[in-house]
């Protein structure tokens, strides 16, 4: 095997074996039943879905304020245009927060962790 440059690839002894031994563990383990994975308890399914909707709505909220101020610092906007924004921006933020108590989420609900990648919306102060 060579590596990019053209020259042979070294690998440490025992690698090849040990990356197949590790995959074929993985193989052989029994999957989980789709019921297993999916956690679909009738009484919280339309909770969740609505915490998967606001939390997108609540991302694309989020970027929209980020290019208004964008576009409000760029001088881009008129007086009336600055305005009919801002009222927008406010008006989705309190429908957000009207869902948010009708369902009992809380802001940090919508905040999925993404693991090592870390939150996917910003932080408050960040």
């Amino acid at each position: 095997m060579q590596d990019r440059n053209g020259g042979r690839a070294t690998r440490a002894p025992g690698e090849p074996e040990r990356v197949l031994d590790t995959l074929g563990e993985a193989v052989a383990r029994p999957r989980s039943s789709a019921a297993e994975r999916l956690d679909a308890d009738p009484d919280t399914v339309e909770r969740d879905l609505v915490r998967l909707v606001l939390t997108v709505v609540e991302l694309v909220r989020g970027l929209m304020e980020r290019q208004a101020l964008r576009r409000f610092e760029g001088g881009d906007l008129d007086p009336e245009q600055e305005e009919r924004i801002g009222m927008t921006l406010m008006l989705l933020e309190e429908r957000m927060d009207d869902l948010c108590a009708h369902y009992g989420l809380e802001p940090e609900d919508l905040n999925l962790d993404l693991g090592p990648l870390g939150p996917l919306l910003p932080r408050d102060g960040g």
